[in-house]
């Protein structure tokens, strides 16, 4: 793989931090040995794993000669609002479609990342039922556009096609460098897996870079086959980008679809348990629509000792935390 062929912004300057949670892998028993990757703390307003795939699908637009970025997310999006803060950065408007995956959970007052589209200076923002064919919504935001002379660039929910993913496949190989230099020796990764991006983007670099570390992905909206079969077809579109000279099987893709609860964003018992028990620890926020069910997940098989004692677990912390100020009540 050859990824400096591949047009960036530079948004990733330095790697983020591995570090060990002491703390939290005492309160889980103690038998695994817990770390954590801090995408979280990415560039970008409020940090967040977007920031990894824009790196690459803003460089894109800009070659393309864009001037406005049109992407679409949840009504509570960490990618929109990613997506909005790197435009601002470029000086480029940015349009957002959000879908009310929850019937009425759209509020243009709210809190977390309703509240930072406004204060970023959002160009519009355009509200669709949950299950709308979002390509083709985010096409009629541009087909107006162009006739007003602008030259809209369409970027996908959580920035999450070939493109985008080879910034988690440039991540998975920071990371192998730095357990390398680390001497750390990690036997499984665990990452949310929502959009698909991150996941197949860490499965690609991880399997194309011959490292032998399992990928895990915890579900935040989907059952495990179908997410299963969204992550695969993205890897093998990724990897052909990316160059892997050989295939990669579907055998490499496994997710956990029991972590969802009643639905995308809707919140679980188990994830206010996660949220709670890594602040009350170590002082890290997750969110709580997909680093608080992952972790949920990531806990629950710890439990169920799914890993052999002694294991060291690495799990990829994507951000999102802007978006607990819009659960307080979950909270309380």
């Amino acid at each position: 793989m050859n990824l400096a062929k591949f047009p960036r912004r530079g948004y990733v300057t330095n790697p983020t931090p591995i570090e060990y949670l002491s703390n939290f892998s005492k309160a889980l028993g103690g038998k695994v040995n817990v770390y954590v990757k801090r995408d979280d703390l990415l560039p970008g307003c409020a940090g967040g794993n977007k920031t990894r795939k824009l790196d690459f699908c803003i460089a894109d637009a800009l070659a393309k000669g864009a001037d406005t970025i049109i992407t679409c997310g949840a009504v509570q999006s960490n990618h929109a609002r990613l997506t909005l803060a790197w435009a601002v950065h470029e000086g480029l408007d940015c349009h957002l479609v959000l879908e009310e995956r929850v019937k009425g959970s759209y509020r243009p007052d709210a809190s977390g990342n309703n509240f930072l589209y406004i204060l970023l200076g959002v160009s519009g923002i355009s509200v669709v039922p949950g299950g709308s064919p979002m390509l083709d919504e985010m096409e009629k935001v541009a087909s107006d556009l162009r006739v007003k002379g602008k030259k809209p660039y369409i970027i996908p929910g959580g920035a999450s096609n070939a493109l985008g993913a080879l910034g988690y496949v440039a991540c998975a190989q920071e990371t192998t460098e730095q357990l390398f230099r680390m001497g750390l020796d990690i036997h499984a990764i665990v990452v949310p897996s929502g959009s698909a991006g991150t996941h197949a983007g860490m499965v690609t670099g991880i399997y194309g870079s011959s490292a032998d570390i399992p990928v895990l992905g915890i579900n935040v909206s989907r059952t495990k086959e179908t997410q299963e079969e969204l992550v695969y077809k993205l890897v093998r579109q990724t990897s052909e980008l990316a160059g892997v000279n050989h295939n990669i099987p579907a055998s490499a893709v496994t997710c956990f679809g029991d972590y969802v609860g009643p639905g995308y964003s809707l919140p679980t018992e188990g994830m206010i348990e996660a949220v709670k028990l890594l602040a009350r620890t170590e002082a890290i926020l997750l969110d709580p629509v997909y680093t608080g069910k992952a972790m949920a997940g990531f806990i629950d098989q710890v439990r169920k000792g799914a890993f052999p004692d002694g294991s060291n677990l690495l799990f990829l912390h994507t951000g999102g935390s802007p978006a607990l100020y819009a659960y307080l009540d979950t909270f309380k």
